[in-house]
C-alpha cells in the first residue's frame, strides 16, 4: 500500500515538474549564495549566510509548482522574503529572485485583478512590514556611513520596483496572449463564416439552376406536347396542316436544346472556352415567347401601361421567367385560347400580370378551343406544384412579391411587382 502510494505520488511529481523550472529553481537558488553575503555600504554584515541560503532555498522549491498553485507560490516566496529581510539580509534582486519569478508566473495566469492584490501584498509586507519586525536601533548600519536617502532607496524602493517589474511583465505577456487568441478566434471564425457563406451561394446557386431548368423544360415540352398532339390529331383529317404543325414543333425541340445548353452551361467553370455565348433571356424576347404559344392553341396579347424603363439583368431574367411559366401553366392547366400579358411600369417598380379566363383545370380529354394532346390532359390544379414555387422564389430573390389566385368574374392571375433595379446577390449572379 505504501509502495503505491509513493509511485503515485511520484508519477504526479513527474507530470508537475518541469525541466525548464527545474533549471530556473537550481539557478535562482545558486543567486541565493552571494546575495545572501551583500549589505549595504559601509556596514558590515552580522547575520550568518546560511539562514538566506536556507530561505532561498524553500522558495526555489516552490517555484517548482508555480504553474498549478501560482498564488500559493507567491505566498511561500514572500513569507521567505520577509523572513530574509527580518533577519538583517538586504533584499537585493539575488534574493529577491524567486519571489520577481513567483510574480511573473502569477501575472501570465491569472486574472488582473489577483495580481494587483498579491503584488501589493508583497510590496507592502517587505517595505513596511521589515521596518515594523526590525529594531530600528540595530539596523546593523553605521549612520555616518550610510545616509537615510541611501537606506530608503535600498530597504523601501529598491524592493517594490523589483517586485513591480515581473508584475508589469507578466500582465504584459497575459495581454498579449489573450490578443493573439482573440484574434486566432476571430480569424477562425471568419473562416467559418467565409465557409458557410460559400455553401449558401452554392445552394442559393442550386436553386436558381433548378428554377431556369424547370422554366426552360416545362414551356418546352408542354409545347412539343401540344403540337405533337394537334398533329397526330390532323394527320388523317388536315394533313395538309401536319406539315407546319411539324416545322413548329420542330423550332420548339431546337430553341429548347439551345436554352437547356446554356443553362447547364452555367456550371462549368469560368474560364472553360466552352461556355456558352448565349444572351441570357429577357423581356426583349417577349414576343417570341408569346408568339411560341400560338402552335399549341394559345393566342397571347400583351400590353404596355407606363413609359417602358431600362431594367436590370436579373429582374428582365425574372420577369421573362415568370411570364413563361404562367402562360405554360394557362397551356397546361386552363380550358381558354386567351391570355393576356400586361407590363404596368412604374417610377421604380415593374407589374407584371398574366391572365386568362378559363374554366380552371381540365379532368380530361381534349378542351373546345385546341385538339386534343397525344396524352391525358394534367388535372394538377394551378395553384399547385413547383410552378408557382419558383415564381415566387424568383421574385423574392430580386426583392419583389407574387399574388396568385381564381378572378371572380372567372379564370387565373399572377402578378408580379418587381423593382426595377434590386441590389440583391441574385442580381450579382446574373451580371
Amino acid at each position: 500500500m505504501i509502495a503505491s502510494r509513493w509511485r503515485d505520488l511520484r508519477s504526479r511529481l513527474h507530470a508537475q515538474l518541469r525541466p525548464v523550472d527545474v533549471v530556473a529553481s537550481l539557478l535562482l537558488f545558486a543567486c541565493a549564495f552571494p546575495g545572501s553575503m551583500v549589505g549595504l555600504p559601509g556596514s558590515d554584515l552580522r547575520v550568518p549566510w546560511w539562514p538566506g541560503v536556507l530561505l532561498a532555498g524553500i522558495s526555489c522549491t516552490a517555484l517548482l509548482w508555480h504553474r498549478g498553485h501560482p498564488r500559493v507560490t507567491v505566498a511561500v516566496t514572500t513569507a521567505c522574503a520577509v523572513a530574509m529581510a527580518a533577519l538583517g539580509y538586504l533584499l537585493t534582486v539575488l534574493l529577491l529572485g524567486p519571489l520577481m519569478a513567483a510574480l511573473y508566473s502569477l501575472a501570465v495566469r491569472v486574472d488582473r485583478r489577483s495580481t494587483r492584490l498579491y503584488a501589493l501584498s508583497a510590496a507592502t509586507l517587505l517595505v513596511v512590514g521589515t521596518d515594523l519586525l526590525l529594531d530600528p536601533s540595530d539596523h546593523s548600519l553605521d549612520a555616518k556611513a550610510v545616509s537615510t536617502v541611501t537606506i530608503l532607496l535600498l530597504r523601501g524602493v529598491g524592493p517594490a520596483a523589483w517586485l513591480l517589474l515581473p508584475t508589469v511583465l507578466g500582465s504584459t505577456v497575459r495581454l498579449r496572449r489573450a490578443y493573439l487568441e482573440e484574434v486566432k478566434a476571430r480569424a477562425e471564425h471568419a473562416e467559418r463564416t467565409r465557409e458557410e457563406e460559400a455553401r449558401h451561394r452554392v445552394a442559393a446557386e442550386r436553386m436558381r439552376i433548378a428554377r431556369e431548368l424547370h422554366d426552360v423544360v416545362a414551356h418546352h415540352l408542354v409545347l412539343a406536347n401540344m403540337q405533337a398532339g394537334t398533329a397526330a390529331h390532323l394527320v388523317r383529317t388536315h394533313p395538309d396542316q401536319v406539315q407546319e404543325i411539324l416545322a413548329d414543333l420542330s423550332g420548339t425541340t431546337s430553341a429548347a436544346l439551345r436554352e437547356l445548353k446554356a443553362t447547364v452551361g452555367l456550371l462549368r467553370q469560368a474560364d472553360d472556352p466552352a461556355a456558352p455565348t448565349e444572351p441570357v433571356p429577357g423581356l426583349a424576347r417577349l414576343s417570341d415567347l408569346t408568339g411560341s404559344f400560338e402552335p399549341a392553341g394559345l393566342k397571347v396579347t400583351v400590353s404596355t401601361e407606363g413609359e417602358p424603363r431600362s431594367l436590370s439583368p436579373g429582374v428582365d431574367l425574372t420577369a421573362f421567367r415568370i411570364v413563361q411559366e404562367a402562360l405554360t401553366n394557362v397551356t397546361k392547366h386552363a380550358d381558354t385560347s386567351t391570355a393576356w400579358v400586361n407590363l404596368a411600369y412604374a417610377q421604380d417598380r415593374l407589374t407584371v400580370t398574366v391572365t386568362d379566363d378559363g374554366g380552371g383545370p381540365t379532368p380530361s380529354g381534349p378542351t373546345p378551343s385546341r385538339p386534343a394532346p397525344s396524352g391525358p390532359a394534367p388535372s394538377v390544379a394551378p395553384n399547385t406544384g413547383f410552378g408557382l414555387v419558383g415564381m415566387r422564389e424568383r421574385a423574392l430573390s430580386v426583392g419583389g412579391r407574387l399574388r396568385t389566385g381564381a378572378r371572380p368574374e372567372g379564370g387565373f392571375q399572377v402578378t408580379a411587382e418587381l423593382p426595377l433595379h434590386p441590389a440583391s446577390l441574385e442580381e450579382d449572379r446574373i451580371r
